[in-house]
């Protein structure tokens, strides 16, 4: 049952996905469409399918988070494709799809015989994406990747860590997400131009390439000073005007600290901030007064800085500061999951699934006329097989159970149990 404060934006009713991807990727960018409205029928391996759902091996199994955060609002269908039967049955879902969507190993689509070349010919309005480590082209292009070996060869981990300590990974996997939400934009405006003429196209995005897009800043540097971007902490990339950085908060926690942020565009920043932090006495001093002169005198700026918001949480520092100049306390992951304002505001929706009966997940954040897109939890493997078959296909219930007695689908029986997500 979807919350009060959600509505299904209906963008992309009537609009059909065949979901060939697995972990991350690639099923972020399809687990948007579904949320955005799409029909999104995901076909997996009869044998455990997506490995994403064994990302944390449990006995008896259950579906880990990893998998649940990534494929909500999607049918299952758990489907032989290496029989004959079965890759004909994915033909033929093929024929009525608006989009094919993989991210498999390099060569594997094609192996399977679904490459575009084969698709485009049964179907050729079919927009089909995919998700690569490397660029066709790359001297890497057959290379396997994964999240952080897009961000060690795209430039990501270079620009973060400490000056003067090694590479560091970003927390984020913009890696996997953030590739998959560009080839997201790549096929919504593929689909628009379909309209106009009639012709699907293929789609391809390598996640090294896709870093390249996340750090146009640091080029920007690199070209200004001919020159490697540096690793420069939690400052600007430039590290050209302090205060800007992360300061320590009572009680001393790993994560008690606030975010303070001085744009060079605004000169009213720092005097705004030192009224905040009760020092105005230092408004003219000339250590401070110029960004030249902050930058000379960093250490005992952020002293300053630091003196007021050690006796305080990063709560009261975000309120004060934050009144006057950009400002942000530093939240764990704990903190926010059991906000109950994120909750409130759809940002954050409790579901209901057979293998977490109080699973909480981030849904989609853009809202629709104030309200949010609904999650439906992620399918059991092979829970809608004969539904789909019927919807996409008009089987009747004789062939879908022949199809059954000859294993070509495998709906597991946890799974027919299930009701069908509404």
């Amino acid at each position: 049952m979807a919350a009060a404060n959600t509505v299904a934006p209906g963008c992309l009713t009537g609009v059909r996905v065949l979901d060939f991807t697995q972990f991350e990727a690639g099923t972020s960018c399809t687990q948007v469409m579904a949320w955005l409205g799409a029909d999104v029928v995901k076909i997996e391996n009869p044998e455990g399918g997506d490995p994403g759902r064994r990302a944390g091996a449990t006995k008896p199994h259950r579906d880990d988070p990893y998998f649940l955060n990534y494929n909500s609002n999607k049918r299952s269908v758990a489907l032989n494709v290496k029989s004959p039967r079965g890759l004909e049955i994915v033909k033929d879902l093929a024929r009525k799809a608006d989009v094919f969507m993989e991210n498999f190993a390099p060569g594997a689509i094609e192996r399977l015989g679904l490459g575009y070349d084969v698709l485009s010919k049964l179907n050729p309005g079919i927009i089909y994406g995919q998700v690569k480590g490397f660029g066709e082209g790359s001297p890497y292009e057959k290379n396997l990747a994964f999240d952080m070996i897009a961000q060690a060869c795209g430039g990501t981990m270079s620009i973060t860590g400490q000056p003067d300590g090694p590479p560091a990974k970003p927390g984020p996997t913009m890696g996997d997400t953030g590739t998959g939400m560009l080839m997201l934009i790549s096929i919504l405006a593929s689909l628009h131009k379909r309209r106009e003429t009639g012709k699907g196209v293929h789609l391809q995005v390598a996640m090294q390439d896709a870093m390249l897009h996340y750090i146009r800043n640091a080029f920007g540097i690199t070209t200004k000073t001919g020159k490697p971007a540096r690793r420069n902490g939690a400052k600007s990339l430039d590290g050209s005007n302090p205060p800007c950085d992360i300061y320590p908060c009572a009680p001393g926690g790993p994560n008690d600290y606030v975010y303070v942020y001085t744009s060079r565009a605004n000169p009213q920043h720092w005097p705004r901030l030192l009224e905040a932090i009760g020092r105005k006495d230092l408004v003219g001093d000339p250590r401070f007064d110029t960004r030249e002169a902050r930058v000379k005198n960093e250490a005992a700026l952020n002293a300053v800085i630091t003196e007021f918001t050690s006796k305080r949480d990063k709560y009261e520092c975000m309120r004060v500061i934050g009144a006057a100049v950009p400002s942000g306390a530093v939240r764990d992951t704990l903190e926010l999951i059991n906000d109950p304002n994120f909750e409130e505001r759809g940002i954050i929706q409790k579901i209901k699934h057979p293998h977490n009966e109080a699973f909480r997940m981030a849904g989609w954040p853009v809202r629709f006329n104030g309200k949010t897109a609904p999650v439906i939890p992620a399918p059991l493997l092979g829970q809608h097989s004969a539904e789909v078959l019927r919807d996409w296909l008009g089987m009747s219930e004789d062939q879908v159970s022949a199809l059954k007695a000859e294993k070509i689908i495998h709906p597991h029986a946890e799974a027919e149990r299930q009701p069908a997500a509404a």
